[in-house]
C-alpha cells in the first residue's frame, strides 16, 4: 500500500480522507494545512504520493505543485479539490500532476487515483 502526505488547510477534509485510507490499508506519513511545511516533510519522509488542495491561501497550489516537482523530478503527486473545473484540472496536468480527484464524487475516486499512481511498484 502506498505511503501519502496529505495537504489539505481545511482540517475536516484531511480527516476525511485519511480515515478513508487508513481504511483502505495506506499509510499517511504526514497531514499539513500549507505546501511549505508539507515540502518539508516530503523532503524528511519521501512518500510515495502526495495528495495536495488545490485551495492553499499562504503558499499556493501551483508554487508547491512546482516545488515538489522541480525538486524531485520523480515525485507523484494527485491534486484534488471541491471544484471539478475543467481550467483548473487542466492546469494541474499541465504543470506535471499525476492525478486530481473531484472531492465531492466520494471516496472511490480517491482510491481509485491512488490505485492508479501512488502505490510503489
Amino acid at each position: 500500500m502506498a505511503r501519502i502526505l496529505i495537504i489539505d488547510d481545511d482540517e475536516f477534509m484531511r480527516m476525511a480522507i485519511k480515515d478513508t485510507l487508513l481504511k483502505h490499508g495506506h499509510d499517511i506519513v504526514a497531514e499539513m494545512a500549507e505546501g511549505e511545511d508539507a515540502f518539508q516533510a516530503y523532503l524528511e519522509l519521501k512518500p510515495d504520493l502526495v495528495l495536495m488542495d488545490i485551495k492553499m491561501p499562504v503558499t499556493g497550489w501551483k508554487k508547491s505543485l512546482k516545488n515538489f516537482l522541480v525538486t524531485d523530478k520523480d515525485a507523484k503527486t494527485a491534486d484534488c479539490s471541491s471544484i471539478g473545473q475543467k481550467t483548473m484540472i487542466t492546469e494541474s496536468m499541465e504543470i506535471g500532476t499525476m492525478g486530481f480527484i473531484v472531492k465531492q464524487y466520494g471516496h472511490n475516486g480517491t482510491l481509485d487515483v491512488i490505485k492508479k499512481i501512488g502505490e510503489p511498484n
